[in-house]
């Protein structure tokens, strides 16, 4: 389905996974699932973001695989599953929990990451009972909860109405992206990443991107604009930890000072110095790191959470990190 392929070498290449499998959703919808690692290794469930795709977490899979059981999923009308109809958050929730159900043993948990759009696919599926049976912890990236278009900063002008309704024009356009060329990276370094970001990880972002379907693309920019799931926050129990950029655009630090006051057992917020929208490729190793450390507190560690890593903390620790 894409028209552009991802990187070929380096990091950001995506590895062969140990097997592949179509998952179908409770509407029909076929999403493209992938397997890496040892079957019995514990689990991490990884949702990608708006505009993205397996291979936005190749970096992080490439280091876990080792002693982990990678599941990446494509979000309906990315990648390579089909696009549907459906696009509505409710889809995103019925989604995760097929590919949970499909792939893993029942009641066995794993650690569940999202970014940007798969943070929110997490938020909505908070309630669900197959969520909550394979949930030992969550690692939300990049994401918030409401306000997405008010609150991005893509435009250089002050915050309101008219800045508000010129960005959902930009990031809902029907227009094609057109080739990877230095201007075009040079585009969506500016929106989606820190200014530091080294050239081969712009290169791998704008692959990624530039292979969206223009129709997803625009269908799924319309979800994104009227989003509200400030309640479905409110109700994820699971331990959740937070890593975000400072100097992310589209979903400034802001909605991570949000998901902290409203989470109901939030275990950190760490602050990425100088890191854009694009985490898990900008600071593939701290994101990386923080997966596999709520890996072991959550869900190799024995007992069910006595330790103090476990007790909610209204003012959970923030950690600041530089990429």
């Amino acid at each position: 389905m894409s028209r552009l392929a991802p990187v070929a070498f380096g990091p950001y290449a995506p590895p062969a996974p140990a097997r592949e499998l179509t998952v179908v959703s409770a509407d029909g919808a076929r999403l493209h699932v992938e397997v890496h690692g040892p079957e019995d290794a514990p689990p991490v469930v990884l949702a990608h973001g708006w505009t993205c795709s397996t291979a936005f977490w190749a970096a992080q899979i490439r280091d876990l695989v080792t002693d982990h059981r990678v599941i990446a999923y494509d979000q309906r009308g990315h990648g390579r599953s089909p696009a549907s109809p459906a696009c509505t958050t409710h889809a995103l929730a019925d989604d995760l929990e097929a590919v949970l159900e499909q792939t893993l043993a029942p009641g066995e948990k794993a650690l569940i990451a999202g970014h940007s759009m798969g943070g929110m696919t997490i938020m909505a599926a908070a309630t669900r009972p197959r969520f909550r049976e394979h949930a030992a912890a969550v690692l939300l990236c990049s994401t918030g909860s409401s306000r997405l278009v008010a609150e991005s900063r893509v435009l250089p002008l002050r915050a309101g109405r008219v800045r508000t309704w010129i960005t959902g024009r930009i990031l809902g356009s029907r227009a094609p992206l057109g080739p990877v060329t230095p201007v075009a990276k040079s585009i969506l370094r500016y929106a989606t990443m820190g200014a530091g970001s080294a050239p081969h990880m712009v290169e791998a972002c704008a692959r990624i991107v530039h292979a969206c379907p223009r129709a997803a693309r625009h269908a799924w920019a319309r979800v994104l604009e009227a989003l509200d799931l400030d309640d479905g926050v409110r109700e994820l129990a699971a331990p959740t930890a937070i890593v975000h950029g400072t100097s992310d655009r589209l979903t400034p630090p802001v909605h991570a000072r949000a998901l902290v006051a409203a989470l109901p057992h939030c275990v950190g917020l760490t602050e990425l110095t100088g890191v854009g929208h694009m985490t898990p490729i900008e600071a593939p190793g701290l994101v990386t790191g923080r997966i596999r450390e709520l890996v072991t507190t959550y869900v190799t560690a024995t007992g069910t959470g006595t330790g103090p890593a476990d007790q909610h903390d209204a003012t959970p620790a923030r950690t600041k990190e530089g990429a």
